[in-house]
């Protein structure tokens, strides 16, 4: 069986752990290969390599460190369907999702062929008589990310390109579900002349964490994940003196106005809902149906998601594949039978799924619920599957009220015809990222991405210019050669005037 190792000081190894997890295929349940649990001698060994090459590497040129990136750029693109295919294999998601996935995270590796503008400073010529003023950003020394299963190849390259572009080493901790992504991001790097210790990949579970996070040579460390371990994560790494940006879960809300374009409207519902059987911190999971316009909806909604071509990943007709794990199956299973438990009304049921010859994977039927209450469990929390959730509303008030008292602050749509109500709800709600008939508004690379409330912990959002501000140090430095030095000490507040 195959072995997924660690990759440090640009060799793969498996460390001294003899600790296994197995991988699984989700759409038949075998087991695939197994990944090496790491340690914290692991870890100890990736930021002792990592702080070895930072000297060199923090002093190389923004320039060359980008023409690594646009070799990386390249290389990503020769190798987009492995990639893809090795994400279908051990995630799930369909082909074509994965190969979104792929190209989502490559536009962040383009954004960090900027490192040269980027990392540009400011100056101010006297600013003060006979003095200059400028200020420039540094890189911080080793960085770390460990990143969720959903998005194996788009959320590591949200985090490594722009911490090595500018002028950081970077050590990743994928998830241990579908760790095999990161390996082969790893070798198309050291391709791209990327030098040995600059980027370690260290597999493993809460030890490997917890080192990370305790580790005094790692200076910041950023994590996507769910609330309560974003909230860990968090807590711990600043208790222990480091940078951190933590993102949290999520519950997106949809605003379906009355005036919307109802037909438009399914068709986005049905893919941010559904699309990766919901496994998205960016899916839609709630739709709040605002005047007369919920029955019409409903009616609309459930014949499409009865329909859904539900199959493995590999195959080219598939809409949805199946859940990451058999106990990620039994989770969502959980959910729509508290939903159901709780009163709400189950128009379509997605539970008890089985297909021919993948009678042991991890499938689930896509689920709609309607008439569903802030009190509910469904409406509370976080599924991370393909459940959609309608929530009446008498009005837009009402409706934007419902969005703002979630304790989720992610993503968040409004479908209108209307630009008062579109502008109004873009100003009033409170979420991190706000789509106008955009059912999944994750923001491209040259912009942030991040949520608000307790879907983020932390000051910073994630690649484009917070990723920059992120991943560096700022200073400012005042200067003034000796021939303009006036005479006599000063013993007041200089105001360089």
């Amino acid at each position: 069986m195959d072995t997924v190792q660690h990759y440090i000081g640009g060799k793969l190894t498996s460390g001294a752990s003899a600790r296994r997890a197995k991988v699984y295929q989700p759409a038949d349940g075998s087991v695939a290969r197994e990944v090496v649990l790491g340690t914290r001698d692991d870890v100890d060994a990736a930021v002792r390599a990592a702080t070895a090459a930072f000297p060199k590497w923090a002093a190389t040129t923004p320039l060359m460190r980008a023409r690594v990136m646009f070799r990386f750029r390249d290389l990503i693109e020769q190798n987009a369907k492995k990639l893809a295919a090795i994400i279908t294999d051990e995630h799930g998601k369909v082909l074509s999702d994965a190969l979104g996935e792929v190209t989502r995270g490559m536009e962040v590796v383009e954004y960090a062929t900027a490192a040269p503008e980027l990392l540009k400073g400011d100056f101010t010529e006297q600013a003060g008589r006979d003095i200059d003023a400028f200020s420039l950003r540094q890189p911080l020394g080793v960085c770390a990310g460990i990143t969720p299963f959903n998005f194996p190849v788009m959320v590591p390259l949200w985090m490594l390109p722009m911490a090595i572009a500018c002028g950081n080493c970077f050590i990743l901790k994928p998830s241990e579900r579908d760790p095999s992504a990161s390996l082969l991001l790893a070798d198309l790097l050291k391709q791209a002349g990327l030098p040995d210790g600059v980027l370690g990949v260290v597999h493993g579970d809460k030890e490997v964490v917890d080192a990370i996070l305790e580790h005094k040579g790692i200076q910041a460390v950023s994590f996507v994940g769910s609330t309560p371990i974003a909230e860990y994560i968090y807590h711990t790494g600043v208790k222990n003196g480091k940078r951190v940006q933590a993102l949290g879960g999520a519950k997106n809300h949809a605003v379906i106005m009355p005036d919307c374009d109802l037909d438009k409207t399914v068709d986005a519902l049905m893919g941010a809902a559904y699309g990766s059987a919901g496994e998205r911190c960016m899916a839609i999971s709630v739709a709040v149906a605002v005047g007369g316009i919920g029955d019409k909806l409903i009616e609309t909604m459930a014949p499409r998601v009865r329909a859904l071509k539900i199959g493995p990943g590999t195959d080219s007709t598939a809409e949805m594949g199946p859940l990451v794990t058999k106990v990620h199956l039994d989770k969502v299973t959980g959910y729509i039978d508290a939903g159901v438990a709780e009163g709400a009304k189950l128009v379509v049921d997605g539970r008890g799924l089985k297909l021919q010859g993948y009678e042991n994977g991890n499938f689930i039927g896509g689920t709609l619920f309607d008439d569903v209450t802030p009190e509910m469990k469904i409406y509370k929390e976080e599924i991370f599957g393909p459940v959609l959730a309608v929530v009446r509303a008498d009005d837009f008030t009402s409706a934007i009220k419902l969005v703002n008292e979630h304790e989720f602050g992610n993503g968040t749509s409004i479908f209108t015809r209307d630009g008062d109500s579109a502008r109004a709800y873009m100003h009033q709600v409170q979420a991190g990222m706000v789509g106008i008939n955009v059912p999944i508004p994750v923001p491209m690379a040259y912009h942030s991405f991040g949520g608000w409330k307790r879907s983020l912990f932390g000051d910073h959002h994630m690649h484009g210019p917070e990723g920059v501000r992120f991943f560096t140090k700022y200073k400012a430095v005042t200067s003034r050669w000796p021939a303009g030095i006036r005479a006599g000490a000063d013993f007041v507040m200089p105001t360089l005037a």
